[in-house]
């Protein structure tokens, strides 16, 4: 029997698993991998990342031979005339002023021909392979860009879900802690121990919180939807950050380390880049010294013409082979060339004032969230000790309020500042895990093994 029941058994276990990974996703980790699998702009950079790839095969394929085969056939009348010609063959002398007349009308026509061609010289076909090995490179650093950008939209979903549901729990205890003074201050009141403006001031109180309740209840419905939207899970039961957050965080480096860094692997700024080196070869492209090409060129065809005309039938043929090199140079193009020579090195302009005001607002970025991070552990110290006295304080006003020496608008004071002190400590713990994974990615090293390191700062809900 016992034998009989273990298969089944674990069939159960796997299909709970699969349920539960189906119905939500319990961490940070597990919301990646779901939103790497579902959001549509990660599917779309992951096509053009894959688009990009294959742009350095096309730069390769610019200086392979080029082989074309062109082949017709059709109804085609000639007629030619000649006069003057000297004539001589074997058996009958020598003739000068002969003529030659050869008519089809309405005849067949067939033709072919097969060209090959080698580019050996050309400026604007080297510019052109170099443009399509930049954009590649561009497109690997958009893919890396798209990778940390889905990484901070799901940290960021993550705790805003964490954050907004914290905050209706507060809310609702807070709630229940204001219906309680209510009812307390109403019987009271009955009794000649307090006065009615206590009882006013509660239900003041608990009218105005209901209030906050109720756009609480909306904000997490709209988070909830957000990050549903991102990883196509549900977000129930997700963990939440561990108290001893500030101690999870690594020494941090200089801030001179994290600039540097950023200047030389941020994926925008390389992409930035990518596209001034591009610029730069398309004004090579139509400057005068890249005008001139010079080719490896072989051709061999045939025409046939045949069918018959004023003097009986006749048939025409021609073959021909060539190899040799050809030297192309445009000498007047209407002024077409050096206005796209000129168009060109506005564009190199832009591009170089783009990436310096990228280049700026990456430093400005780093800077920042290297600050975050730097203050952020002193002020989620800080809060923790501003929700130890609060809680403190909250204490000694239930007491107070018990024995008469504080008034109920005291206590529901007290009540809101620890609610609020409780929610501002979470909001900045979640703050520092997210600094630290956008400073990463500011430096272009925001990758799994980063994110796996926020994720650990996590315990499942249901600890304490």
């Amino acid at each position: 029997m016992h034998l009989t029941m273990r298969p089944t058994k674990l069939l159960s276990a796997m299909l709970l698993a699969l349920a539960a990974q189906a119905a939500g996703a319990a961490d940070l980790l597990q919301a990646w991998q779901a939103a790497q699998r579902h959001d549509p702009e990660f599917a779309a950079a992951q096509a053009a990342f894959e688009a990009g790839n294959t742009r350095r095969e096309q730069a390769r394929a610019l200086w392979r031979p080029s082989v074309v085969l062109e082949a017709g056939a059709g109804r085609m009348s000639s007629d030619s005339s000649m006069s003057g010609a000297r004539f001589s063959a074997p058996g009958f002398g020598q003739s000068s002023g002969v003529a030659f007349d050869t008519s089809i009308s309405n005849g067949t026509m067939e033709r072919y021909t097969l060209s090959a061609k080698q580019p050996l010289i050309n400026r604007e076909r080297l510019a052109q392979s170099r443009q399509l090995t930049y954009a590649a490179e561009a497109a690997d650093a958009e893919w890396q860009n798209a990778q940390q950008s889905l990484m901070l939209r799901t940290a960021e979903r993550y705790f805003d879900v964490l954050i907004a549901a914290e905050n209706l729990r507060m809310l609702q205890q807070q709630q229940n802690a204001v219906a309680r003074a209510l009812d307390e201050a109403k019987d009271r009141f009955r009794l000649g121990d307090a006065p009615v403006t206590d009882t006013h001031e509660a239900a003041a109180r608990a009218e105005t919180i209901r209030a906050q309740v109720l756009a609480a209840e909306m904000d997490l419905q709209v988070k909830q939807a957000a990050f549903a939207d991102l990883t196509g899970a549900q977000p129930q039961g997700l963990a939440t950050l561990r108290p001893d957050t500030v101690a999870a965080q690594r020494k941090l480096e200089p801030l001179e380390t994290w600039l540097a860094n950023a200047e030389r692997n941020n994926p925008m700024l390389q992409m930035q880049a990518k596209n001034q080196s591009a610029a730069k070869e398309e004004a090579a492209k139509h400057s005068a010294l890249g005008a001139p090409s010079l080719d490896l060129v072989a051709q061999t065809g045939r025409d046939r013409l045949h069918g018959s005309g004023d003097f009986g039938d006749a048939e025409n043929r021609s073959s021909n082979r060539m190899i040799g090199v050809q030297l192309t140079i445009p000498l007047f193009t209407g002024g077409y060339r050096s206005a796209r020579h000129e168009e060109a090195l506005h564009l190199l302009d832009k591009a170089r004032a783009d990436s310096d005001r990228m280049r700026q607002q990456i430093a400005q970025q780093t800077r920042s969230a290297w600050l975050g991070l730097t203050v952020g552990a002193a002020r989620v110290a800080a809060l923790e000790q501003a929700q130890k006295a609060s809680r403190a304080r909250l204490d000694a006003t239930r007491l107070g309020r018990a024995v008469g020496d504080r008034t109920t608008l005291e206590l529901l004071n007290a009540e809101n500042e620890a609610t609020a002190s409780e929610l501002a400590l979470l909001q900045a713990r979640a703050a520092l895990a997210l600094d630290r994974l956008r400073l990463a990615a500011l430096a272009g090293s925001l990758d799994e093994t980063a994110l796996r390191s926020v994720n650990d700062m996590l315990q499942p809900a249901t600890a304490q």
